[in-house]
């Protein structure tokens, strides 16, 4: 396939990253006022901060600041922090402390806003005789996460990010393998994952030459049949795919997979209609669909951001235009700056159904809104009534425990729940859909970690 990686001026433009270091050269930060200035160097000094030129010119509508949503998106804000928290990074900034105290202090923050929630570290895990395999995660039968370490950080940050954690330099809160030999040998010990998700950070932030020595042991495992690819940068840097020096190579990646009887699903973080709106983000869909590859899209949904019928309406129906498939609609995750974004569950199922009542068939494939708790994908199906009270009634769309899947349960009615945890079964018979198993896809391999890492140097 021939493509052409230059823009009209013949030139791929230059990505350009800014953070809490350099974002007050900036010509967009001289427009802000002293106090939403000081907000962002604050909360920047304990949750992860960074964004690039494309998103400052084309995706933020700076005459709407502070209320736009990409700005929202990208910034962080003074709600992201409890007063508490804000008032002690503030006054530490402000009395220009040591580098040490500022970092210690914020680490202590950063520990008590459950920097991997849903059993992330605790039971996602996989095991090799009794040994964690690092950067590998496995909750669900079908499914295996794979982090690799040169992906381990994006065009520019979402502020919700549920994997936060993963960009602040706490090392012990990272997930991260070096290489993919493991997971090679933990997937065909696993014949029943059939889905690989590459993902970060954001896989699609690597060459394409590293991308490919990962490929390389992916399509030698006959049971996978699909290759996920977690990424952001369809929406922060369409130009991955279209005019950076190895666009074409990692499409080629992408046909290779394919070629080797695989599917390609390119999981894209799309929040908002505006990251459709582009030129470049058009071209980046079209090229990625040119190689075979699917897009799907998701997005939690999130307050000050994308909490109206009408922004997703739009987002599903542009993304069908496209060739996009509508996928998830999450619910923002009890992590980090949650308290800033939740929004009561009552309230997400209304935006949901409004939505998808203004939109056609063929972008009536999403799904939500859905939290990913502990047991699994819990599917907010609606309100009802049940034997007189009113209740939520739930299903789980995936699940640690697969009989649970599809098998609809019902929580009593809270108007202020934001998240499963502040559920409660309506009924006895609906109990076991909120417990917590010990039991885990995350099984060992029956392999000596000696004898895995054996296996790898020998394939």
């Amino acid at each position: 396939m021939v493509r052409d990686n230059t823009n009209t001026t013949g030139q791929p433009p230059k990505f350009k990253v800014l953070t809490r270091a350099n974002i007050d050269k900036s010509p967009e930060w001289q427009r802000l006022p002293e106090e939403i200035q000081e907000s962002v160097k604050t909360v920047s000094a304990v949750l992860p901060f960074r964004v690039n030129q494309y998103v400052l010119d084309e995706l933020i509508d700076w005459s709407n600041v502070p209320d736009d949503p990409m700005f929202q998106l990208t910034f962080p804000q003074r709600g992201m922090l409890s007063d508490k928290h804000y008032t002690t990074m503030r006054r530490l900034i402000r009395e220009d402390a040591e580098k040490a105290e500022i970092e210690e202090a914020a680490n202590r923050i950063r520990l008590e806003l459950n920097p991997h929630p849903a059993g992330q570290m605790t039971h996602n895990v996989p095991t090799v005789d009794g040994e964690e395999l690092p950067g590998v995660q496995h909750k669900y039968r079908e499914t295996t996460l794979f982090f690799p370490s040169s992906g381990q950080t994006c065009h520019a940050y979402c502020t919700f990010c549920f994997r936060w954690a993963q960009f602040v330099g706490m090392n012990d809160l990272k997930f991260a393998a070096k290489e993919a030999s493991q997971l090679r040998c933990y997937l065909e010990h696993h014949p029943e994952v059939t889905d690989v998700l590459i993902t970060g950070g954001d896989p699609m932030v690597m060459k394409a030459k590293i991308f490919a020595a990962i490929v390389d042991e992916i399509i030698k495992v006959e049971t996978v049949r699909t290759v996920r690819i977690g990424t952001k940068s369809v929406a922060y840097w369409p130009q991955r795919f279209v005019t950076d020096n190895d666009a074409d190579d990692i499409l080629k990646q992408f046909e290779r997979i394919i070629q080797a009887g695989k599917h390609v699903a390119v999981m894209g973080h799309y929040n908002h209609p505006v990251e459709l709106s582009t030129p470049v983000a058009e071209e980046c869909v079209r090229r990625i669909r040119s190689t075979g590859a699917n897009i799907r899209m998701q997005s939690p949904i999130i307050r000050h951001i994308n909490d109206d019928a009408g922004s997703w309406a739009e987002l599903w129906r542009r993304g069908t235009q496209l060739g996009c498939i509508p996928y998830y609609m999450f619910v923002e995750r009890d992590t980090g700056a949650q308290r800033y974004f939740e929004l009561p569950l009552v309230r997400c199922w209304e935006i949901f159904r409004e939505a998808y009542q203004r939109v056609p068939g063929t972008a009536r494939t999403v799904r939500g809104p859905s939290m990913s708790c502990f047991p699994g994908k819990c599917h907010v199906l609606g309100v009802t009534e049940v034997g007189g009270q009113k209740a939520f009634m739930l299903e789980y769309l995936q699940a640690r425990d697969p009989s649970l899947v599809r098998q609809p349960f019902f929580a009593k009615y809270d108007p202020t729940a934001t998240w499963y945890d502040d559920l409660k079964p309506l009924t006895k018979s609906d109990e076991k859909f909120f417990s917590y198993p010990e039991e885990t896809p995350a099984s060992t391999v029956g392999l000596t970690v000696d004898r895995a890492d054996a296996y790898a140097e020998k394939n």
